[in-house]
């Protein structure tokens, strides 16, 4: 059977990573015990996670013409994902993250680059490409106009489209009637929650599939259900929410049912962060579907 094709339009970084012992206060300086840089950017990342699971999965994105921006297109080349759709901007760097680890938490900043040129105008040289696809996510590092448009396109094309809603900004009105799926964290989703009136509410609640963290997510579908995570040992909980979008849309183009894509998502996430880097821990469907074994076992 043929793979379903998954295209992901958002972000692309070079993670910049330091561990310490603890995060410093304001003002302080400490001592860190590793640096490195890994691949990243929440659009890079969700992609990784879904062509590390077997599906087939273009980028559409942007990166300068630097070091970094060579790299991480070798990277994604490496992963089979089709990179003729992500742009090479000269003289523009290439969006970085600076991400400092302490005891399996982080704190992100992100400076964006290249990905702000990932403009309206932009997208529309790729506009087939979305409309030819069977599932588009998207994310918030890219500029708002961007992915109001190709959650457009790809609404009007049929394509189902997930929204991974951080960095958080508040949701124009027609960006929540173009997404199936929000998958926002607990906070963002009180944030997306908060201007809306009641009857509102409930409506975008039907499309938010809520992570949290080793506590799995929940969903509001059909009322509120929780869907339990698998316990593992955190190493660098860097991108597990994007490994979980990567995996709920791979599942869901397999076919799966929403509960049944969530639990494999959730397995898929926990997975990955038992490595350090957001993408270094992503899972293949075999080590997914091995957790997902074990774990069944252990509860009969």
């Amino acid at each position: 059977m043929k793979k379903k094709k998954i295209t992901v339009i958002g972000s692309i970084n070079m993670d910049l990573v330091t561990k310490v012992s603890r995060i410093p206060m304001v003002g302080e300086t400490v001592m860190g015990e590793s640096f490195y840089t890994t691949p990243g950017g929440k659009g890079a990342n969700q992609a990784v996670a879904a062509a590390r699971l077997g599906a087939d999965v273009s980028m559409i994105g942007g990166v300068g013409d630097d070091v970094f921006g060579r790299e991480l297109i070798a990277n994604l080349k490496s992963h089979s994902i089709d990179v003729t759709k992500v742009g090479i901007f000269p003289g523009i760097s290439t969006g970085i993250a600076s991400i400092t680890l302490s005891g399996g938490d982080n704190s992100i900043i992100v400076t964006p680059g290249a990905n702000h040129l990932v403009t309206t105008d932009y997208l529309l040289k790729h506009k087939e490409a979305i409309a030819a696809s069977d599932c588009v996510i998207l994310q918030l590092e890219i500029p708002m106009e961007t992915v109001m448009m190709a959650a457009s396109i790809a609404k009007n094309h049929g394509a189902r489209v997930i929204l991974n809603p951080a960095p958080f900004h508040q949701l124009p009105e027609q960006l929540l009637n173009d997404v199936d799926y929000l998958t926002p964290n607990e906070h963002e989703q009180k944030q997306l929650l908060l201007s809306l009136t009641e009857r509102r509410k409930e409506d975008i609640a039907k499309k938010c599939i809520v992570t949290k963290g080793s506590r799995g997510v929940a969903i509001y579908k059909d009322g509120e259900e929780e869907i339990p995570g698998y316990r593992v040992e955190a190493a660098d909980t860097t991108g597990a929410g994007d490994t979980f979008n990567g995996a709920l849309a791979f599942a869901l183009s397999e076919g799966f049912g929403l509960k049944e894509a969530c639990r494999f998502a959730n397995a898929a996430a926990a997975l990955s962060v038992t490595k350090l880097g957001a993408q270094g821990g992503m899972p293949t469907r075999g080590e997914v579907e091995d957790l997902m074994e074990s774990s069944a076992k252990n509860k009969s």
